[in-house]
Protein backbone atom coordinates (compact mmCIF):
# COMPACT_ATOMS: atom_id res chain seq x y z
CA UNK A 1 0.00 0.00 0.00
CA UNK A 2 1.13 3.52 -0.59
CA UNK A 3 1.71 6.10 1.25
CA UNK A 4 0.72 9.47 0.40
CA UNK A 5 2.20 12.90 1.53
CA UNK A 6 -0.01 15.88 1.08
CA UNK A 7 1.49 18.22 -1.01
CA UNK A 8 -0.74 21.34 -1.61
CA UNK A 9 -4.37 21.90 -2.00
CA UNK A 10 -6.31 21.92 -5.34
CA UNK A 11 -6.97 25.99 -4.61
CA UNK A 12 -3.20 26.16 -4.25
CA UNK A 13 -3.44 25.93 -9.17
CA UNK A 14 -5.43 27.73 -10.82
CA UNK A 15 -7.97 25.83 -13.36
CA UNK A 16 -6.15 25.22 -16.41
CA UNK A 17 -2.80 26.34 -14.95
CA UNK A 18 0.35 23.73 -12.99
CA UNK A 19 2.23 24.43 -10.11
CA UNK A 20 6.65 22.23 -9.45
CA UNK A 21 7.17 20.23 -6.72
CA UNK A 22 11.01 19.37 -6.61
CA UNK A 23 11.65 15.53 -5.66
CA UNK A 24 14.94 13.76 -6.12
CA UNK A 25 13.56 12.82 -9.79
CA UNK A 26 13.58 16.33 -10.66
CA UNK A 27 11.07 18.71 -10.67
CA UNK A 28 7.05 17.02 -11.48
CA UNK A 29 4.37 19.87 -12.30
CA UNK A 30 1.40 19.18 -10.65
CA UNK A 31 -1.92 20.25 -13.23
CA UNK A 32 -5.46 21.01 -12.52
CA UNK A 33 -7.72 20.76 -15.24
CA UNK A 34 -11.35 22.53 -15.73
CA UNK A 35 -13.25 20.15 -14.16
CA UNK A 36 -10.78 20.12 -11.48
CA UNK A 37 -9.22 16.47 -11.94
CA UNK A 38 -5.29 16.58 -11.17
CA UNK A 39 -2.32 15.06 -13.03
CA UNK A 40 1.15 14.81 -12.55
CA UNK A 41 3.86 14.76 -14.61
CA UNK A 42 7.50 15.35 -15.57
CA UNK A 43 8.03 19.18 -16.19
CA UNK A 44 10.55 19.13 -19.07
CA UNK A 45 9.43 18.41 -22.57
CA UNK A 46 11.25 15.17 -23.99
CA UNK A 47 11.39 17.44 -27.13
CA UNK A 48 13.54 20.80 -26.45
CA UNK A 49 13.53 20.66 -22.23
CA UNK A 50 10.34 23.23 -22.71
CA UNK A 51 8.90 23.66 -18.84
CA UNK A 52 5.45 21.79 -19.49
CA UNK A 53 4.11 23.41 -16.36
CA UNK A 54 4.35 26.93 -18.16
CA UNK A 55 2.06 25.38 -21.13
CA UNK A 56 -1.38 25.68 -21.76
CA UNK A 57 -3.87 23.33 -20.43
CA UNK A 58 -6.80 21.88 -22.47
CA UNK A 59 -9.08 19.36 -21.08
CA UNK A 60 -5.94 16.67 -20.13
CA UNK A 61 -3.67 17.63 -22.27
CA UNK A 62 -0.76 20.27 -22.23
CA UNK A 63 0.64 22.16 -25.04
CA UNK A 64 4.86 22.21 -24.20
CA UNK A 65 5.39 26.36 -24.45
CA UNK A 66 8.09 26.13 -26.83
CA UNK A 67 7.45 23.96 -30.06
CA UNK A 68 4.21 23.09 -29.58
CA UNK A 69 4.11 19.48 -28.30
CA UNK A 70 1.20 18.16 -26.48
CA UNK A 71 0.86 15.60 -23.95
CA UNK A 72 -1.58 13.35 -22.34
CA UNK A 73 -1.88 14.35 -19.00
CA UNK A 74 -3.24 11.04 -18.50
CA UNK A 75 -0.94 8.82 -19.92
CA UNK A 76 2.18 10.91 -20.84
CA UNK A 77 2.09 10.25 -24.35
CA UNK A 78 2.91 12.57 -26.91
CA UNK A 79 -0.35 13.73 -28.99
CA UNK A 80 -0.48 13.34 -32.79
CA UNK A 81 2.51 13.06 -35.32
CA UNK A 82 4.99 13.44 -32.59
CA UNK A 83 6.82 10.94 -31.01
CA UNK A 84 7.89 10.67 -27.11
CA UNK A 85 6.33 10.90 -23.36
CA UNK A 86 7.03 12.04 -19.80
CA UNK A 87 6.26 10.12 -17.13
CA UNK A 88 3.26 9.99 -14.91
CA UNK A 89 3.05 9.77 -10.92
CA UNK A 90 -0.08 9.11 -9.65
CA UNK A 91 -2.06 11.70 -7.21
CA UNK A 92 -4.71 11.29 -4.86
CA UNK A 93 -7.43 14.24 -4.57
CA UNK A 94 -9.53 14.18 -1.11
CA UNK A 95 -11.56 17.17 -0.81
CA UNK A 96 -9.24 19.86 -1.36
CA UNK A 97 -6.00 18.28 -0.53
CA UNK A 98 -3.93 17.03 -3.07
CA UNK A 99 -1.57 13.72 -2.02
CA UNK A 100 1.38 12.41 -4.00
CA UNK A 101 3.18 8.60 -3.07
CA UNK A 102 5.56 8.78 -0.73
CA UNK A 103 7.40 6.87 -2.21
CA UNK A 104 8.01 9.74 -5.50
CA UNK A 105 9.37 12.74 -2.76
CA UNK A 106 11.53 10.12 -1.16
CA UNK A 107 12.97 8.72 -4.50
CA UNK A 108 16.56 8.32 -5.17
CA UNK A 109 17.73 9.53 -9.05
CA UNK A 110 18.89 5.76 -10.42
CA UNK A 111 22.05 7.89 -12.39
Amino acid sequence: MNDWVEIGKLSDIPRRGARCVKTPLGKIAVFRTATDEVFAIDDQCPHKGGPLSQGIVHGAQVTCPLHNWVFSLETGEAQGADEGAVRTFALRLDGEKIFMDANILLAVAAE
